[in-house]
């Protein structure tokens, strides 16, 4: 993990180990909720397509990929 990702102060942390982008996308949804606008989610996730279907995923729901160094990812809630 890089040091912006680990010195990045954020208000959760979730391992979702090797989740499948299906199961890995409804849970971080709730996860995400939870957050207050604009908080910081430090993601590890470990299937071979999360690289790919995080961004897609950001782009559609409006949050933010911060950084991306798989497994570790970087995300902001999005403002309401």
């Amino acid at each position: 993990m890089s040091n912006e990702i680990a010195r990045t102060a954020v208000a959760a942390e979730w391992d979702a180990g090797n989740q499948g982008c299906g199961e890995l996308v409804l849970e971080l949804r709730n996860r995400i909720r939870a957050l207050p606008p604009g908080a910081l989610l430090r993601l590890v996730a470990r299937d071979p397509g999360v690289p790919a279907d995080l961004p897609a995923w950001c782009g559609l729901t409006g949050h933010a990929l911060i950084a991306a160094e798989p497994p570790y990812f970087l995300l902001r809630r999005k403002h309401d």
